[in-house]
Order: C-alpha cells, then sequence, then structure tokens
C-alpha cells in the first residue's frame, strides 16, 4: 500500500520507507505495529496519514517522545536521543545498581579469549545482558567496540567476559546522561575522525 503511493522501500532496511519530490522528503518507519512517520513538508506528512487512516484504524500520538526503548526531545539545537531508561532497566536487572560507575568501558589491554576463565554456570544471564548492550549503542557508539569484543564469547561465556561486561555496565551508569544528537542544521557533509591509540 505504501509502495503504491510513491514510496519507496530502503535496500538496507525493509521497514523504512522514503518518498522525495524536489526538496520535499518524506520517510516512514514500520515496526510491527509502530509507525513513525516525518518530513520537511508538513502537507505531504498529512496526506500520508490520511491515506493510512482511509486503510488501517490509527492514532496519531503527536511529537515523537519515545520509541522502541529510546527517548526523543526536542531542542532549538535538534533532536536528543537518549536511552536512560533502558540503560537504568539493565542495571535493576542485573542487581548493579548500587555499584561503583568506571570512567572506561573496558581495560586498555584487556585480553579475553575463549578458554581462559571459568565456565559461567548460567551462560543466559551473559546472552541476554550482551544482546541488551548491542541494542544501547543506538544511542551509545562509544561503547560499540566493547560490545563487540564482548558479542564475540556468546557461545561459551566465562568469567573473565561477565567481568568485562559489568565493566561496561559500570561506564554507562557514570554517564548516564549521555544522549545522541540530530542536529536540525545540517550540510550533509560526511566528517571522520580516527583515533591511532
Amino acid at each position: 500500500m505504501i509502495k503504491s503511493v510513491g514510496f519507496q522501500q530502503s535496500k538496507i532496511d525493509y521497514s523504512l520507507f522514503t518518498k522525495q519530490n524536489n526538496s520535499s522528503f518524506t520517510a516512514l518507519l514500520i515496526y510491527v505495529d509502530d509507525i513513525l512517520l516525518t518530513g520537511n513538508d508538513l502537507t505531504k506528512v498529512q496526506r500520508v496519514k490520511d491515506c493510512l487512516l482511509q486503510q488501517f484504524r490509527i492514532k496519531d500520538f503527536g511529537d515523537l517522545k519515545y520509541f522502541l526503548g529510546i527517548e526523543f526531545s526536542r531542542s532549538k539545537v535538534g533532536i536528543y536521543m537518549s536511552q536512560k531508561k533502558y540503560a537504568l532497566d539493565i542495571w535493576q536487572d542485573t542487581g548493579l545498581t548500587s555499584a561503583c560507575p568506571d570512567k572506561f568501558p573496558m581495560e586498555q589491554y584487556l585480553k579475553l579469549t575463549p578458554d581462559d576463565g571459568e565456565l559461567l554456570k548460567d551462560p543466559f544471564k551473559y546472552r541476554r545482558l550482551v544482546g541488551r548492550l548491542i541494542y544501547l549503542t543506538v544511542t551509545r557508539p562509544g561503547i560499540a567496540f566493547s560490545v563487540r569484543t564482548l558479542s564475540q564469547y556468546i557461545q561459551t561465556p566465562r568469567k573473565p567476559h561477565w567481568d568485562a561486561a559489568i565493566r561496561v555496565l559500570k561506564y554507562i551508569k557514570g554517564s548516564l546522561g549521555q544522549r545522541l544528537l540530530l542536529p536540525s542544521e545540517n550540510n550533509l557533509t560526511l566528517t571522520t575522525y580516527c583515533d591511532l591509540d
């Protein structure tokens, strides 16, 4: 139905549909029964809403505030994305609410291997924690390397892997206020950085 009104389905994310006419851009993201709709032309956004209303019973919840565990807040500089509540939920589930925060997500010279250390009695806890940390990288790209490293040991997690995962949690606790900014002004120039250390 969305394609019939001129939307193109993304080849990278099949739940994303976009439509562009000259300077007008509209994007529609579908997740099960939730839809995010945005664009730079409010008239065209309203047309899409009207089209959806003809086909389905939908509710318009207004401006985006919360979606799939991600909190959104607007300001003059852009939209901030945060997973603070999601991170706090992880903390409560692991029972580490009183642990002290850490300044770095992983020790600098830490060498994790598949064979060192005692096997975890309950590998499901480790797998669940790493899975939740993977989703947390949506707004916390600074933990992506550590989480990627931890995910290599999902099959047979050991005590050192668990300890490293707990350290990532402690780092998150010390930086709960971090948010990701999607700026309202952007010249669409790709800027890259490299840390040679």
